[in-house]
């Protein structure tokens, strides 16, 4: 399956000045929700990733909204297991809206894009705080290229090196530009 040219088709590559979740500045933006806007191909990818993913057998995947809530519904979807999402609650990754996780479940962690794995950690961190484990991450874009370490197995249908700079050595900023933050996190 070629994941790049999903991306291209549907409208997902951005290129330009952007401020990422983590902080950083890049060039290049894989836009997951350019893509999830089709169903099918999303479907397709989402199947794929969830074949690499079931032989954990979890019990639960758990996401970090907003980037996550879809990956994390389908990739349970095809895995035939619950799905929860995680949001903030005064700044820290929680479990609302009823949503609870039994004590030893196993299970994986969920989101579209990867580039530093802050937000994957932190509902790493929720899972440990309910006396649950993390079996693997998955991802569609895993903008690290293998760079971040879990300490779980991390299966991301495409690994790229897009590079991206802290804001205070940024070419783009040097050069007089703005970034535009696309994502979901402010």
């Amino acid at each position: 399956m070629d994941v790049l040219k999903i991306f291209e088709k549907t409208g997902g590559i951005l290129k330009g000045h952007f401020l990422l979740t983590s902080g950083r500045h890049s060039d290049t933006y894989m836009q997951c929700a350019k893509l999830f806007a089709y169903p099918n191909e999303s479907e397709r990818l989402c199947k794929e990733l969830a074949k690499a993913l079931k032989k954990y057998k979890a019990d639960y995947v758990v996401a970090p909204a907003v980037g996550g809530i879809i990956i994390g519904y389908e990739v349970a979807r095809q895995v035939g297991i619950p799905n929860f999402f995680a949001e903030r609650q005064d700044g820290v990754f929680a479990l609302r809206r009823g949503f609870e996780l039994p004590k030893g479940s196993r299970v994986i962690v969920v989101e579209d894009v990867i580039t530093t794995g802050g937000s994957v950690k932190e509902v790493m961190e929720l899972v440990k705080s309910l006396e649950s484990t993390v079996v693997c991450v998955g991802c569609i874009v895993d903008r690290s290229n293998g760079g971040v370490d879990f300490g779980v197995p991390l299966h991301g249908l495409l690994a790229v090196d897009v590079k991206s700079y802290d804001a205070d050595k940024c070419p783009l900023c040097k050069d007089g530009s703005k970034p535009y933050k696309p994502g979901s996190r402010t």
